[in-house]
């Protein structure tokens, strides 16, 4: 019987983390089913959802205590179950762009949890605008619809709100 593990791990960037801890996963019997990898400052952060038979477990733990020592890096490992598919959900993607500004993603999660939206997924950055090297910022989001929302006038808020924050948004439905 599979089990599911979520592994998070922090710890200084440097060229083969993701080999090493891939290699770990592997010879521990397990397999990666989804994962997030990125470098945030001069940290590199892992978020990953990794499946194997009941001692894979403790063997991963294992493994990773010795890249632990080695590398630097802070592991934390948590038995998981699958996650619940509810039907009566749309999901929508939203995309946003702004001049840089304290409190955009706070806004957008506040606005979705008031209208009882699940947020699935998120991704921001902030770059240098191409011509002025203003600062922006952009984010990416995977929400979940109840479908007794009114889409039409779920947008209309949405949007309002986004004009309010000079905001630049799109809130569409994602296309299988």
């Amino acid at each position: 019987m599979s089990q599911l593990i979520v592994l998070s791990a922090v710890g200084s960037d440097r060229a083969g983390v993701v080999q090493d801890i891939s290699e770990v996963i592997l010879s521990c019997g397990g397999n990666i089913e989804e994962s997030r990898m990125t470098t945030l400052g001069s940290e590199f952060a892992v978020l990953m959802l990794v499946s194997g038979n009941w001692h894979t477990l403790n063997r991963l733990e294992k493994g990773l205590e010795r890249l632990e020592a080695k590398d630097n890096f802070s592991f934390s490992i948590r038995k998981t179950d699958e996650r619940e598919v509810k039907s009566d959900r749309m999901p929508y993607a939203v995309d946003v762009v702004s001049l840089d500004q304290q409190g955009i993603v706070f806004n957008l999660a506040n606005f979705f949890a008031a209208h009882n939206i699940e947020i699935a997924d998120v991704a921001t950055r902030r770059y240098a605008a191409a011509h002025t090297g203003a600062p922006m910022f952009a984010v990416q989001m995977a929400v979940n619809v109840p479908d007794s929302v009114s889409i039409a006038q779920l947008r209309d808020e949405f949007l309002e709100m986004c004009d309010r924050l000079n905001l630049d948004a799109i809130l569409e439905p994602v296309k299988s």
